[in-house]
């Protein structure tokens, strides 16, 4: 396997880039950021500072992902998406100097494995988004997302559930519901959805 590097990207010497990995075009990648292995970076998209992303993550066009956020296995984040990483961004401090790197504490925004973040959504630090949890696009996400959950809106509010293949899931009552991609059967239980054993 190779790493698949575009002459127009800007790539840090210091970062880790996993096997069979892509990245494209005027896309950035920041020191000490670590990509798994059959990652793709689209287009303009911008990788931060210690960054961690798991295998099979992909990045689309001018997706925007500030450290120190990390990616677990099998994330997608979707054209234009924002994962910011300031309590109470500003430019300057009260005296009127440009504030530097060292003057504010950087939060993260999380995704654990599986999960889908929709086109120009915004995820505002700090967050977890849950396994197999899908961001509908243009959404603005302000508190943790649970897993299987399909949250839309500004502020993003749980509107379904889905399974692993990312369909909404059928309710088949009393709390069981079903996907009808794969057929898994999953049990809802205090606001929390689990693949039924």
């Amino acid at each position: 396997m190779t790493v698949r590097i575009q002459p127009s990207a800007d790539v840090s010497e210091d970062a880790r880039i996993g096997d069979g990995s892509s990245v494209w075009h005027l896309a950035q990648v920041r020191e000490q950021a670590v990509l798994g292995e059959n990652c793709i970076v689209g287009r303009g998209a911008y990788v931060g500072t210690g960054v961690r992303m798991g295998d099979n993550c992909k990045l689309q066009n001018y997706a925007l992902v500030y450290e120190p956020a990390v990616l677990e296995d099998g994330v997608f984040v979707g054209p234009a998406v924002v994962f910011t990483n300031d309590h109470y961004p500003r430019s300057i401090s009260p005296d009127g100097t440009l504030k530097r790197g060292d003057d504010w504490e950087a939060v993260g925004v999380t995704c654990r494995t599986g999960a889908s973040i929709g086109a120009r959504s915004v995820c505002i630090a700090p967050v977890t988004i849950g396994e197999w949890a899908l961001v509908a696009a243009g959404s603005v996400v302000t508190k943790d997302v649970p897993a299987h959950a399909l949250v839309a809106g500004n502020p993003a509010r749980r509107i379904r559930w889905v399974g692993r293949a990312g369909v909404p899931l059928e309710d088949l009552g009393d709390g069981r519901f079903r996907c009808p991609e794969t057929d898994e059967t999953y049990v809802e239980k205090d606001e929390t959805l689990t693949l039924e054993s």
